[in-house]
């Protein structure tokens, strides 16, 4: 009497802490304040399905092995052997080759597992549902960054090429075309899909759709090298009138720099830069006075005739409509216009994340430039940081 006493006072505290313990998890990870990686706090469709999905699963999941967990429980109370036990009495009776019961125990999860792969194969399907019209953008993983390629007008050249923060219009559907230029990267951005891999010479679509404005995280999630772990990305989703305004300023060429500091970066910028990060229309071979092309050169990422021709650097014609840079790590602005959902950022440049960044790049991130793989450090006096940055930021 007493060990089924106890045997059922150990089945309830075991119960209860399950419960506890499942529900501090799920509040906790639920939350979306201070998560940017939350992949419970869905605010895209496809995030959406995929939660409807988790939920229930988890939810049969959680029945179960509170189950489970409670008959061990009170198996182990139970039966426990005690010094003075008698072999042959009070043994729990055995089971073994009860073929009733064999069956159930067999049938029943097989049964579970098929009506779980019904929604599981219905939620995997809807993943791929795009409405009419959906924009396309190409994305090209890099050591260790995220490239966009917006192809506007059909003609297989891309209008937009961009970096870091992919701009995208809200409630609407988007298929990323995501590609690799090296290695195995995967592109994922939690609070609208799921995650796709980046491979060499394949193409992996996946949809996007974001139930409204807002600004996104994502990381690689496929181990790529040094930086893999700060290998970040960020999706803009803007209103429609927003988003086609942001596409209006992203196929305007910059206004030429005027200021005497800013025209000495243009010109450093030709000579040092230009051999491997693009400003459409200025390349090594450019000559005073420079001028920009609306449209990304076509020959944008083919090997040139320099000492670092691999031209894996972000394009930076319109560097200041993004928000941060350096694979998402710093910002480009100070305070709350680095993260203001708006199509054209508006606030004060953040020229020392800048000038950290030209003056050791290395200090940020780890890379191996040696290998073409990351900026390498140019030794640049302070004088050229002032002009390279005083440039830059003309660069809108």
């Amino acid at each position: 009497m007493r060990n089924k006493r106890n045997a059922t006072i150990a089945a309830v505290i075991g119960t209860v802490g399950l419960v506890v313990f499942f529900w501090l998890i799920v509040r906790n990870i639920g939350d979306p304040a201070g998560h940017p990686l939350n992949t419970l706090a869905p605010r895209g469709r496809q995030s959406q399905d995929i939660q409807n999905l988790v939920i229930p699963v988890f939810a049969v999941a959680a029945v179960i092995f509170i189950l489970v967990e409670v008959a061990i429980i009170w198996m182990v109370v139970r039966f426990r052997r005690n010094h003075d036990d008698v072999d042959g009495e009070d043994e729990p009776a055995q089971t073994h080759g009860n073929t009733p019961l064999e069956i159930g125990w067999t049938v029943v999860p097989a049964l579970i597992l098929a009506v779980l792969a019904v929604f599981n194969v219905q939620t995997i399907l809807a993943l791929d549902d795009t409405g009419p019209k959906p924009l396309e953008v190409t994305v090209v993983g890099q050591q260790w960054w995220w490239e966009y390629r917006y192809d506007l007008d059909g003609d297989k050249a891309p209008d937009i090429i961009t970096a870091t923060q992919m701009v995208i219009p809200a409630k609407k559907d988007v298929v990323v075309k995501i590609q690799s230029n090296d290695v195995i990267h995967s592109f994922w951005i939690p609070a609208i899909n799921g995650k796709k891999d980046a491979v060499p010479g394949r193409t992996h679509d996946l949809v996007l759709t974001a139930n409204e404005p807002g600004i996104f995280e994502g990381q690689c999630t496929e181990y790529c090298g040094l930086s893999h772990g700060v290998m970040r990305m960020q999706v803009k989703a803007l209103p429609a009138a927003e988003y086609e305004r942001w596409v209006k300023r992203m196929t305007t060429p910059p206004e030429q720099p005027t200021s005497e500091l800013a025209r000495a970066g243009q010109e450093l910028f030709v000579g040092q830069c230009a051999r491997c990060h693009e400003v459409n229309g200025l390349t090594p071979d450019s000559k005073p006075p420079y001028t920009y092309d609306a449209v990304p050169s076509p020959d944008y990422g083919e090997e040139v005739n320099t000492s670092l021709a691999a031209r894996n650097a972000p394009n930076l014609t319109h560097l200041m409509m993004r928000q941060t840079f350096a694979g998402n790590l710093l910002a480009l602005y100070q305070g709350k216009a680095a993260t203001e959902v708006t199509a054209v950022p508006e606030g004060i440049p953040d020229t020392n994340n800048i000038k950290r960044w030209l003056r050791n790049p290395e200090d940020v991130k780890p890379m191996d430039p040696e290998n073409n793989q990351g900026m390498p450090n140019l030794n640049l006096s302070e004088q050229q940081i002032d002009e390279l940055t005083a440039y830059l930021v003309t660069l809108k």
